[in-house]
């Protein structure tokens, strides 16, 4: 395939949304134009589900790919057993493979929704992290200091008030430094959470292959409450979210992130920019642009009619405080529950942890009436009306 080596493009690749090129946005440029450059977007599979978040990554691959670069979609199979300790301040449950094979089960479908599969490779990172003999991560980590490993800022926080940094963690930079090695690339991508990772992953590649790898990063992209994507928080907004879930998440979002969800969009930058001027001057309503960037990012994932009726919807349940025309149907078989399993059960919560915390926040209620008993016992009747936050409404059948 041949490459893009158009100026304009090359550079719009390395400004939108963009935080960072390193060690210099004018040697990648100048690679570009010269070669065809291999690169990677590697994701942990921490979770069965794709959020918006991701897709920020997913794009920036697609955008490579689209120059006829050769672009790959790193699986972290190996990695996600070690567990990324980035933005962490304890350390990640361990998972087991029945987890992994679990979570990963759907990923391509959901990121067929942005990538496309013809032009980009899907890699595993355990098919060769798990092929690694002692002697050879003996040799890895010769390459790296452990000095550099332990200073972490999160390591340096938690060391300051008695808490325990696990040498599994520790090592979690060699084993994902080691896919650009594995790769042979020339170009890592990933957030900004991501940097010290792949810092270490350029040293391997100068050291072990002598050879230059470049780094390009984008800032996070913060969830519905302020607070950094994650599904134990379930402020995601997910890909396999409905329309309304997506067009009612993304109008909850505060004011200050509206810029940044619109890189979420297929916007152009020039647009983004006056957006954020506009906000910052106080030149636009913050609620009339969620609006937009609400239509605009279900338009991408369920099409315009489905966009336009999340709209109505929206604003029938939020202006005129009436609940959804259509309302799912869920047959729930015992005659009786505790609350937070009965919300498991019907899929409003994803555990009981996070059913006890939507119950305490006020934000569950049974036939109207809010409950804030996350103990109590509900006898289930036909028609029962469980409403959580004001997007998921469901009735017993």
């Amino acid at each position: 395939m041949t490459t893009n080596t158009a100026s304009q493009k090359i550079n719009q690749a390395l400004i939108r949304g963009v935080d960072q090129v390193l060690p210099n946005k004018e040697g990648l440029q100048k690679l570009m134009r010269k070669k065809r450059v291999r690169l990677y977007f590697g994701m942990d599979p921490t979770s069965p589900k794709l959020h918006l978040g991701h897709t920020l990554g997913l794009k920036k691959l697609q955008e490579f790919a689209d120059l006829g670069h050769e672009a790959f979609l790193v699986i972290g199979s190996g990695t996600v057993l070690a567990g990324d300790p980035s933005l962490r301040s304890a350390a990640r449950p361990l998972i087991s493979q029945q987890e992994i094979e679990k979570n990963i089960k759907t990923w391509k479908k959901q990121a067929a929704k942005v990538l496309d599969f013809s032009k980009i490779k899907i890699k595993y990172n355990g098919d060769w992290l798990f092929k690694l003999a002692f002697k050879d991560i003996v040799q890895i980590a010769s390459h790296i200091s452990a000095i550099k490993l332990f200073q972490r800022e999160m390591f340096q926080r938690r060391i300051k008030r008695g808490d325990t940094v696990w040498t599994h963690e520790a090592l979690y930079p060699l084993l994902q430094g080691y896919d650009s090695v594995a790769l042979d690339v020339d170009l890592e991508i990933g957030g900004t959470d991501q940097i010290f990772n792949m810092l270490i992953g350029r040293e391997l590649q100068y050291k072990i292959r002598k050879k230059e790898k470049f780094i390009l990063t984008w800032p996070l992209i913060l969830g519905v409450d302020g607070q950094p994507m994650s599904k134990t928080r379930g402020n995601c907004i997910w890909l396999e979210d409905t329309a309304d879930e997506m067009f009612g998440k993304t109008m909850s979002i505060p004011d200050q992130l509206i810029g940044d969800y619109f890189l979420l969009t297929r916007f152009p930058v020039e647009k983004i920019e006056k957006i954020k001027i506009d906000l910052k001057r106080k030149k636009t309503n913050p609620r009339d642009l969620k609006a937009e960037l609400a239509r605009e990012i279900v338009t991408v994932y369920h099409g315009p009619k489905e966009a336009k009726k999340a709209d109505q919807s929206f604003q029938r349940i939020f202006k005129e405080r009436e609940l959804p025309e259509e309302i799912s149907r869920v047959k729930v078989e015992e005659s009786s529950l505790n609350i937070t399993d009965l919300l498991v059960k019907t899929k409003l919560a994803q555990s009981k942890s996070e059913a006890k915390r939507l119950i305490l926040q006020g934000g569950v209620k049974i036939n109207r009436k809010t409950e804030r008993d996350w103990r109590k016992i509900i006898e289930i009747n036909k028609g029962l009306v469980i409403q959580v936050g004001k997007r998921k409404v469901i009735k017993l059948s």
